[in-house]
């Protein structure tokens, strides 16, 4: 009878416990009611934790009347909820005040894209100032702008030449940047038409990781979110050397009063024009356009964009080094000052989040871009052409039209969450006038080396999960991509139209272990690929035309208190055989397997209320597998890259920061023969804010230092030259150069 009573009591007990005891759910939103994604749920008197999905929502287990909530989300204000019994059997609702960036509001995050918050910090503490600044914002990444900043830039990171985009995916707002088959290289990536302050997020990661990130993501990734709203319109004037010009307006297009806060509308209008440091004026000017509505129906939202940015300019191109070297040509010289171009693109982009049930919802997108672009080169100035010079005209019109429908799910088992996130998508690219010829002063044509139309399709679908068990963290995904390339040759007298199908698995698995709030242990891997231009399909169907990439890293995330922030992560990445259309020669050029290892360490760290330091270092060992050692190297990867700097934000209105970049001497070609030379420079601006004024300085280049941009190991003869040469060609980097700006909000 004694042992009856016994289990009687526990069975009670536990009765009582589990009344008590149970999960709780909500939203987290901001003052404008829009969710806020990724805010960190703490119970601070049972120790567990939780994170808000895409709709703000979450829901947090072993949750017991009088525990105490703490909600956090990066630039804004910590509100604390103490639990009532009432509290228990309804959803909550938070609304976050916004407050200044503080390091201490970063959360060692337990999800594999751990680095968002940091990104987020970083964006509000060093606001970008220009296009060029956009991408440098992803820790060991490098640019290089070499044809009068109309062109895409060059992309650096993880020991690859990327060119413009090869081995990295960015998308803004889920649409991509990258172009496939472009005509003048594959994975072209022109960020010009994104105006640096629509940007709201950026969120990046390295590796072939994750199974949401497709073509071209076997360095990484870069996604940049635009804003929702504005908090108030504003006008802009810069002013610089160079005759370097900017206007700027972004207008609300609600009325403040409103008593719905349910919609929002802006516009934002941005043009550019400069003349740039060299003897042939650039006469670059862009102009961009960009339109955002926004409509939240409770939980469901739609988002629809427009934008279009357009741009022409000349260039000096690419200079020798021995033209330098004796005296003929400063370094703000050319040898054919006919180069340049213009391009175009207009997008539409639809988005749209439903609402399936409290830990469900349905998010899909729809975009069209319709793009033109015309570019004229000259690299090797008279070796294929003695009289006429060799200059090179290359040309496109594209269409571009896609979707994607993500389903997003979360489910809880007795004390484990899993995340489970399904989606198919497709991408198709309508490719006319694919163009490469030899011109004469880009007026007439001599001679057409290649024209053709290019129609390319990517059907893909992923599943992907991330199951929380305690302390652990496991996240397995699948994505499968399939390819259809076909080119239509337009120089050939009969109709040819060749074509080529290929499918790819790429397989992902993660594990991430969580010491405590403010340590964390990881070790990711998986497979990606990066595809091939169309015409390499084609015309080499043996060959692997999607080659696959395979990595892994390891690494840990530490906060030893509040204002320090350490990463570090060791990696390896092998790159399958790979067959590469040369658009400036219209040939193909076999390379074979390479390797990359290294290392990354990052720091931020808030010094006081306003101040902080960060800094980024980057190193990395790369080598071709299959040449001789000797005449392994990459041309051109960079082995050793940091960043960093201090930034001030102060109370009194003054803000400002000084900011290094430094690459290290690289080689130029296969034996290491030719050298790139590296750089180390220092940017700073100031500003100052009162009432609805800001007045602020930039200042680039600092030091002054003669640094190249961007810079190659090229063969080509001058005219009066008998014999061609082999050496560094470049384009010079911006001298010290200083622009003012004033803004008016209201």
């Amino acid at each position: 009878m004694k042992f009856k009573i016994i289990i009687l009591l526990q069975l009670l007990t536990f009765s009582v416990i589990s009344l008590k005891s149970q999960s709780v759910s909500g939203y987290v939103y901001n003052e404008h009611k829009e969710p806020l994604i990724g805010a960190h749920i703490q119970n601070i008197s049972q120790g567990t934790h939780a994170h808000t999905n895409k709709l703000g929502y979450f829901e947090l287990a072993k949750v017991s009347e009088n525990d105490t909530l703490q909600i956090t989300y990066i630039g804004y204000e910590m509100i604390e909820e103490v639990i009532s019994l009432s509290k228990l059997s309804s959803p909550l609702t938070f609304q976050l005040e916004e407050d200044y960036f503080q390091l201490d509001q970063v959360q060692v995050v337990q999800s594999i894209k751990h680095f968002q918050q940091v990104a987020s910090l970083d964006l509000e503490t060093n606001p970008v100032k220009n296009a060029q600044q956009v991408l440098r914002k992803v820790p060991g990444l490098v640019i290089a702008q070499h044809a009068g900043g109309g062109k895409a830039e060059q992309i650096f990171l993880r020991g690859f030449d990327i060119d413009h985009g090869t081995d990295i995916q960015i998308t803004v707002d889920g649409m991509p940047v990258n172009m496939v088959s472009h005509a003048h290289g594959q994975g072209y990536a022109d960020l010009h038409f994104l105006i640096p302050e629509t940007i709201d997020n950026i969120d990046f990661g390295k590796g072939p990781y994750y199974a949401d990130k497709g073509n071209f993501a076997t360095a990484g990734y870069v996604d940049f979110e635009t804003k929702d709203h504005l908090d108030q319109s504003l006008v802009s004037l810069e002013y610089g050397q160079f005759q370097t010009q900017r206007i700027l307006g972004m207008f609300n297009l609600l009325s403040s009063d409103q008593d719905s806060k349910d919609q929002d509308a802006y516009v934002a209008i941005s043009y550019l024009s400069s003349d740039g440091p060299f003897e042939s004026t650039q006469d670059f000017n862009r102009l961009n356009l960009f339109g955002k509505f926004t409509q939240r129906i409770g939980n469901d939202r739609l988002s629809v964009q427009l934008s279009h940015f357009q741009s022409k300019w000349d260039a000096s191109g690419q200079i020798p080094q021995r033209l330098v070297d004796d005296g003929t040509i400063t370094r703000f010289g050319a040898v054919d000052d006919t180069e340049g171009g213009q391009t175009s693109r207009s997008n539409i982009n639809l988005q749209y989040v439903k609402s399936l049930a409290t830990n469900r919802f349905l998010k899909t997108r729809v975009f069209f871009s319709q793009y033109d672009f015309d570019l004229y080169s000259n690299f090797t100035f008279f070796l294929n052409d003695p009289i006429n010079g060799d200059q090179i005209y290359q040309s496109e019109e594209r269409s571009i039209f896609g979707m994607e429908s993500i389903l997003f799910q979360n489910m809880k088992w007795l004390d484990s969450s899993l995340d489970l996130r399904s989606g198919v998508g497709l991408r198709y690219d309508d490719v006319n006038e694919n163009e490469l010829s030899r011109t004469l002063n880009r007026k007439t044509t001599l001679s057409q080396l290649a024209l053709g139309n290019i129609d390319e399709h990517n059907i893909y679908g992923f599943i992907d999960g991330e199951w929380t068990l305690g302390k652990w963290l496991i996240n397995t995904g699948l994505r499968v991509d399939a390819f259809h390339f076909s080119y239509q040759d337009e120089l050939q007298e009969a109709y040819t139209n060749l074509s080529e199908q290929v499918v790819r698995l790429s397989p992902k698995f993660n594990v991430l272990y969580q010491f405590n709030n403010r340590w964390q242990m990881y070790l990711k891997s998986g497979m990606g690929f990066h595809s091939n231009d169309a015409r390499v399909a084609v015309q080499n169907p043996s060959a692997p035309t999607v080659p696959f990439a395979a990595g892994t890293d390891l690494g840990t995330i530490w906060k030893p208190n509040p204002r320090i922030w350490i990463n570090t992560a060791l990696w390896y990445l092998f790159l399958e055989q790979e067959f590469v259309y040369v658009g400036d020669e219209a040939v193909v050029e076999p390379s074979g397997e390479t390797q990359r290892m290294g290392v990354d360490l990052g720091l931020k760290l808030q010094l006081s209320k306003r101040l902080f330091f960060d800094a980024d270092i980057n190193y990395t060992y790369v080598r071709s597998i299959e040449e001789p050692e000797g005449e392994d190297y990459i041309p051109l990867a960079p082995d050793l890259t940091s960043s960093g700097g201090l930034t001030w934000n102060g109370k009194d209105g003054f803000s400002g920061g000084i900011r290094y970049r430094y690459v290290k001497d690289r080689p130029a070609n296969e034996d290491g023969s030719i050298t790139a030379k590296g750089f180390f420079i220092v940017d700073a601006n100031a500003n100052y804010t009162f009432n609805n004024m800001s007045i602020g300085v930039q200042v680039e280049n600092l030091l002054d230092q003669e640094w190249n941009e961007a810079q190659f190991a090229t063969e080509s003869l001058l005219r009066g030259e008998d014999e061609s040469v082999e050496e560094i060609h470049f384009t010079p980097g911006v001298p010290f150069f200083v622009k003012g700006s004033i803004q008016y909000r209201f």
